[in-house]
């Protein structure tokens, strides 16, 4: 059975956005916390190297920003959707099966991906000049 035709109970498919809404939130702080980690980086070492590797951190936690926030948003989408679903369709809604959103699963997936690169590039960075 391929991914795009998985199917999954509502309640499967909420428990993943609310795992994923809770995983970005931590992103989000995390990248936060990585800023500030940048401002020390800057203020010990103000080389033109060092500038401009902070420029590409600060723009690349920029971009993972964008990226949580077009994710949340497709997240949310379709947990409105499920919800209007349930809201017009109550009997047995816990025994329908929906399509499983493997795009947002793809797309999460992704991002996990890059952002543990970036988080494994920015350590290391730091680690030289701190």
């Amino acid at each position: 059975m391929t991914t795009a035709t998985r199917t999954k109970h509502i309640d499967e498919l909420h428990f993943e956005h609310q795992l994923w809404l809770n995983e970005a939130k931590f992103y989000s702080d995390e990248l936060k916390i990585y800023q500030k980690r940048l401002e020390e980086v800057i203020s010990k070492n103000n080389a033109d190297d060092v500038r401009k590797k902070v420029e590409h951190f600060q723009n690349q936690f920029i971009i993972q920003k964008e990226q949580l926030d077009i994710l949340n948003h497709h997240v949310n989408e379709h947990e409105q959707w499920l919800t209007k679903y349930a809201k017009e369709n109550p009997i047995a809604i816990d025994k329908k099966l929906f399509a499983d959103h493997a795009v947002i699963n793809d797309k999460v997936e992704t991002f996990k991906k890059i952002y543990a690169d970036l988080k494994s590039e920015f350590y290391k960075f730091v680690a030289a000049h701190l």
